[in-house]
């Protein structure tokens, strides 16, 4: 079964164009989308246990920051 997945993929078409990129296939989009939200929800993950480690239910920049360390 497929992951539902949050963001849409238009942003990240946006990103590769940033990034030089002239054109960027479809299904290279979703791949980007994928492995950004994967990503995203592992560093949400991680920050919530610094909230938690903490005595925090709410997720600071400062998780974030730690987390991403």
């Amino acid at each position: 079964m497929k992951k539902h997945r949050e963001l849409p993929v238009a942003p990240f078409e946006r990103v590769c164009k940033n990034a030089g990129a002239e054109r960027t296939a479809e299904a290279a989009l979703v791949e980007l989308r994928d492995a950004a939200e994967d990503y995203a929800e592992a560093l949400a993950k991680k920050s919530a246990e610094y909230a938690k480690h903490a005595g925090r239910k709410t997720i600071k920049a400062e998780d974030v920051r730690l987390a991403l360390k």
